[in-house]
């Protein structure tokens, strides 16, 4: 029969993938990269049964591509093109490779109302309405570092602004000093020098802001002091959508399971650097999220592809189930013994 659990839940090795410092990220990305247009802001139709969305494509490299000069041009941020092509140097990809570009995205498992911010994914997903359907509009982002995580919750958009000026706190001010990034204003006037950029939205959570940058080239990194960091082209796109009050829900979910028609499919990503919690979940992530996703129709799953997608953890949706004919929730499975080993 086939299982409806996975079979073992020992802890298969993380990938290490590949991490460098953020000072020397920024430095090598500043190295010659001009500005780019990110792809464009499609919006796609969701529903129970439509939960992935999006296709996966592949670009060809030119001499003077980077990964990261790719990812922007492709609406895409750092760490996600990254895991989605390991084997392929991201600074110097070659003439001729074939770079994978992972647009395909399980949605996240969060109500599907105004934003929808997954910090695991780096990447922000907004809800809209169109007649009687739900449509996803979805966005690469930067968010905060370890010691300055950004805040888990729901919330909401309570002011927009302009061309805003910046009011450093101290804290970040006396980093400035320690690092040898040196002196830093109480206050940055609107203008190139601004790093948040040319549109800001404040959340309800204090000291938080959804907004531009005046450094693209770090869009898709961990590297923030807590806010939600996009593309100028992005932001400047979503503050003309979002409404005062918009709802703003931020999860932490690495693991994503999403049904299209009767085929159930498995995205995996990497935990964040220092979320001890979801590394130490381990397999045990894959099974709260397949329960969830099955509680009221239950899957016939690949388990052996299950692992293998997890220890990928490259961010790219994978058909690993089907519907089991008849229908049914995992419960209703047991009980009449259409679910074991």
């Amino acid at each position: 029969m086939t299982r409806l659990l996975p079979r073992s839940a020992t802890p298969l090795r993380r990938s290490a993938g590949r991490r460098r410092s953020v000072p020397l990220l920024l430095a090598l990305l500043a190295a010659g990269l001009g500005s780019a247009a990110a792809g464009a802001k499609t919006p796609f139709p969701v529903s129970p049964t439509a939960q992935v969305f999006g296709a996966e494509d592949y670009v060809t490299a030119r001499h003077e591509d980077t990964l990261i000069e790719l990812a922007r041009r492709h609406g895409l941020g750092y760490e996600e093109i990254i895991w989605a092509n390991r084997e392929v140097d991201p600074w110097l990809p070659g003439e001729g490779t074939a770079v994978r570009l992972p647009r395909r995205h399980v949605l996240p498992t969060a109500p599907q109302q105004g934003v929808v911010v997954n910090i695991a994914e780096y990447r922000m997903y907004y809800y809209t309405r169109r007649g009687q359907e739900t449509m996803v509009t979805t966005f690469p982002i930067s968010i905060g570092r370890m010691d300055w995580a950004t805040p888990l919750g729901r919330w909401q958009v309570v002011a927009k602004q302009k061309d805003p000026a910046w009011y450093p706190p101290e804290s970040i001010r006396r980093e400035h000093l320690q690092d040898g990034r040196g002196f830093l204003p109480k206050m940055v006037p609107p203008g190139p020098n601004n790093p948040l950029g040319r549109h800001a939205m404040r959340l309800s959570v204090s000291g938080y802001l959804i907004h531009g940058t005046n450094e693209p080239r770090g869009i898709g990194m961990q590297v923030t002091h807590g806010c939600i960091r996009m593309y100028p082209e992005d932001i400047e796109w979503l503050f003309g959508q979002i409404p005062v009050s918009t709802p703003v829900t931020i999860v932490n979910q690495p693991v994503k399971f999403g049904w299209v028609g009767d085929e159930l499919y498995l995205e995996v990503i990497p935990p964040l650097e220092g979320d001890r919690r979801s590394e130490e979940k381990d397999l045990t992530a894959i099974t709260e999220a397949y329960v969830a996703a099955t509680r009221d129709r239950a899957a016939r799953v690949d388990w052996d592809l299950v692992e293998e997608v997890f220890a990928r953890r490259d961010g790219v949706p994978v058909k690993v189930g089907e519907a089991l004919a008849g229908g049914g929730n995992l419960t209703t499975m047991l009980r009449t013994g259409q679910a074991g080993d």
